[in-house]
């Protein structure tokens, strides 16, 4: 099958530290899968192995289908350039046109001015909302997020949620959330990292249960 997203034996280490070990997981496209687990338990971690941000200490991950940077966190944006050509950068790695893509982020993240100012000026909020802007004016097949929808006013927010729960319905999410209301309303399946393991369940409820006993 085509378009998969699959870790074979997947284990991170980090220094001496262990994040997770022998970890295997597929998703299709059109699935949502919430990742849980106490502070430092790899979730973010687990995010970036899957945007190729970083690399696995052992396994394979295969991916047959485009993945977004890890939205949430500030690798996909260059402090020292404007918004501006932050957007312009990433419309030349993606072969897209500069207004329409440009048009879009100005549209969703209400940034006015400070698209023309460095982003090393901008607040953590802004950041995030620049960041956001730019995954969802790219066209991927599975987008990792990490807490994002948090930031923002409610206008920012609720748009966050019908551009990534309504209008991309087909597409695979990866979400890192304790909310147990995004859980139940949105995810398939879900992820509970612990000690260095990782399950899956097709419960939610059980594991929203077993999150909340760590």
């Amino acid at each position: 099958m085509t378009g998969l997203l699959r870790f074979d034996g997947v284990t991170l280490r980090r220094g001496g530290r262990l994040l997770f070990e022998e970890l295997d997981l597929e998703l299709v496209p059109g699935e949502r899968l919430q990742v849980s687990g106490p502070n430092g338990s790899g979730k973010s971690s687990l995010i970036r192995l899957i945007a190729g941000v970083e690399l696995p200490t052992l396994g394979t991950i295969d991916r047959q289908m485009t993945v977004s940077w890890p939205v949430g966190l500030t690798g996909g944006i260059g402090g020292s350039m404007t918004g501006n050509d932050n957007i312009r950068l990433i419309c030349r790695l993606y072969n897209k046109p500069f207004p329409i893509i440009r048009d879009y982020v100005e549209d969703f993240a209400q940034l006015g001015k400070y698209l023309s100012e460095p982003v090393r000026s901008y607040s953590a909020g802004m950041r995030a909302r620049l960041n956001f802007a730019v995954s969802l004016a790219i066209d991927f097949d599975c987008y990792l997020v990490d807490e994002i929808i948090t930031v923002g006013d409610q206008r920012f927010q609720r748009r966050s949620y019908e551009e990534l729960f309504e209008r991309r319905v087909d597409r695979c999410l990866i979400l890192a959330s304790h909310s147990p209301e995004i859980v139940r309303q949105y995810c398939s399946r879900a992820l509970v990292l612990h000690r260095g393991r990782g399950k899956l369940f097709d419960d939610l409820e059980l594991a929203l249960a077993i999150y909340s006993d760590l």
